[in-house]
C-alpha cells in the first residue's frame, strides 16, 4: 500500500496517524517539537495533544520532514491554519506534482484570506501544479483515535482524486464519502468555529435552550451565505462538512472553540484563556479572516462580526446578545 506521510503531531494529526495504522500500512508522523519526538517514542503516546490513546508501533514518528517524506505518495497537513503556509514552505523542496495533497486544516489565512488548498496551491505553484483535496466533518480527534464510529467527507473537484483518497484513506469505523465542493467544504469547516464560540458564549452566560438553537440556525445561514458568495454549493451546508460539523462543535463537550466561548460568557479574559492551553481553537484566530472576507464580498455575517467585537475589541459578551436581539426586524 501506498505510504502515507502525516504532517503535524497535534491531537488531529496524531488521531489520523493511529487511524492510518489501522490499515495495516506504511504511516510517517511529522512532530515539530524534537523533546515530543522523544517521548512519544519513548512512551507510545502524544501526552501534550492526545495523552492516554496508544500510538501503534506502525507509525514512525519522526521531527525530520526528509525521514517522513521519503518516498510518499499522499500528504496529509494537519498543522494549525496560521503556520500552515509557513509549513508547506519548509517542506516544499521535498515535494512533487506526483504527490496527492491532502488538507486536514479547518481555517482561512488571516493576511490572504485564502483558503487552505489555496495556500498549498499558492505555494507550490511555482514549482508545480498540486492535486490537492480536504477532509472535514464532525470529528473530534480523541474520538476518532479511540476508534468510535466517525463519517466525514473528502472533497475535491477532481473526481478520481476524491475517490482515490476515498478508498485510500476509509478505514475500520473510518467512513468517508466524497463531495465534489472544496469551496463549500473548506469555508464551512472554518466559520463553525466562529459560531462554537458563540454557542459557548450562550452557555457561559447561564442562558437556556431557546437562544442556544437559534444561535445554531442562524450561524448556520451566515455560513451558507459566505460559502455561495465564495462559489460554493449550498447544499454543502446540509451535510458532514456543514450542519454535522456545526452542531458537534456547537455542542460537543470536547470542543476547544465551545470551551473558548464558555470562558468568555464567564467574564474571563481572553488572553488568559489562551494562554491557559496549548491547544489551538482556531476560531478565534478565523474569526479575524472571516469578517475581512464576507466585508469583501459585502455578506451579512452579524454573529461573526459580534464575536469579533468580543474576542478583540472589548465587546461584552451579554451586550453582543443584546445587539443581536436588536437588530432590525426581517424576514427569516
Amino acid at each position: 500500500m501506498i505510504p502515507i506521510a502525516i504532517v503535524g503531531g497535534g491531537g488531529w494529526g496524531t488521531a489520523l496517524a493511529i487511524t492510518m495504522a489501522r490499515l495495516e500500512r506504511d504511516v510517517r508522523l511529522w512532530v515539530y517539537e524534537p523533546y515530543l519526538v522523544e517521548t512519544m517514542i519513548a512512551t507510545g503516546e502524544n501526552p501534550i495533544y492526545l495523552p492516554s490513546v496508544r500510538i501503534p508501533p506502525s507509525v514512525r514518528v519522526s521531527n525530520s520532514v526528509e525521514e517522513v517524506l521519503a518516498g510518499v505518495r499522499i500528504v496529509i497537513l494537519a498543522v494549525p491554519s496560521h503556520v500552515y503556509r509557513q509549513v508547506f514552505s519548509h517542506i516544499l523542496p521535498l515535494l512533487n506534482g506526483d504527490m496527492w495533497f491532502v488538507s486536514a486544516t479547518k481555517g482561512i489565512e488571516n493576511e490572504t484570506l485564502m483558503r487552505m488548498s489555496e495556500v498549498i496551491a499558492d505555494v507550490a505553484r511555482p514549482r508545480f501544479v498540486p492535486c490537492i483535496a480536504a477532509i472535514s466533518g464532525p470529528t473530534f480527534a480523541l474520538e476518532v483515535a479511540r476508534g468510535e464510529p466517525t463519517a466525514l467527507v473528502v472533497a475535491s473537484p477532481d473526481e478520481s482524486l476524491r475517490l482515490y483518497l476515498q478508498r485510500e484513506l476509509s478505514a475500520p469505523r473510518f467512513r468517508l464519502y466524497t463531495n465534489p465542493d472544496l469551496i463549500g467544504v473548506e469555508i464551512s469547516a472554518a466559520v463553525k468555529n466562529i459560531i462554537a464560540i458563540a454557542a459557548g458564549v450562550v452557555e457561559g452566560l447561564g442562558l437556556g435552550s431557546n437562544p442556544a438553537a437559534a444561535l445554531i440556525t442562524r450561524g448556520l445561514a451566515e455560513m451558507t451565505r459566505l460559502v455561495v458568495a465564495c462559489g460554493g454549493r449550498r447544499e454543502t451546508l446540509s451535510g458532514l462538512a456543514g450542519l454535522g460539523d456545526l452542531v458537534l462543535t456547537a455542542y460537543g463537550s470536547l470542543s476547544r472553540n465551545r470551551r473558548v466561548g464558555v470562558a468568555l460568557g464567564q467574564g474571563k479574559n481572553i488572553d488568559d484563556v489562551l494562554s491557559s492551553t496549548r491547544m489551538v481553537a482556531e476560531g478565534v484566530k478565523t474569526a479575524k479572516s472571516t469578517v475581512a472576507l464576507a466585508r469583501k464580498l459585502d455578506v451579512e455575517m452579524p454573529i461573526a462580526e459580534k464575536m469579533y467585537a468580543v474576542l478583540y475589541e472589548g465587546l461584552k459578551p451579554q451586550d453582543a446578545i443584546d445587539d443581536l436581539m436588536e437588530r432590525k426586524l426581517r424576514e427569516e
